[in-house]
Formats: structure tokens, sequence, C-alpha cells
């Protein structure tokens, strides 16, 4: 009974911790790398800006997509 009560335990202490751990992304190494990473960061970046421009002033999620978005005076 222990033994099983040792191993639910460490079992739910690893799986915490696994939560917790920093996503790990290695660095471009070749030019296509980066441009594949600058690309990336490109598209997410006009998806944000896309998201903010579409979403209603009454839209409780409107600030958290602008952030980091600049607004053009409409």
């Amino acid at each position: 009974m222990s033994r099983l009560l040792t191993l639910i335990v460490l079992g739910a202490a690893a799986s915490a911790a696994a939560c917790t751990l920093p996503t790990y992304e290695a660095e471009p190494v070749s030019v296509y790398q980066w441009e594949r990473r600058q690309q990336a960061i490109e598209r997410r970046q006009a998806e944000r800006e896309r998201l903010c421009r579409i979403t209603g002033d009454e839209d409780p999620r409107k600030e958290e997509l602008c952030r980091g978005v600049e607004r053009e005076n409409d």
C-alpha cells in the first residue's frame, strides 16, 4: 500500500514539474532556418494585427488581442 502511495505521489510531482519547465527551442543554425523563423514571427504578428482589427470594441478580448499591436488612427 505504501509503495503504491509513493508511486502516486512521485507521479504527481513529476507531472507538476513538467508543467513548469520552459519550452526549449533550439537556435537556428542555417540561413534557411533563420528565414523560416523570421517568416513565422511575421505571420504571427500579421495574425495578431488582423484579429485586433476585426475584433469589436465591445469584445472583452479586445485589449488582450491588441496588446503590442500598433493601432491606426481611424
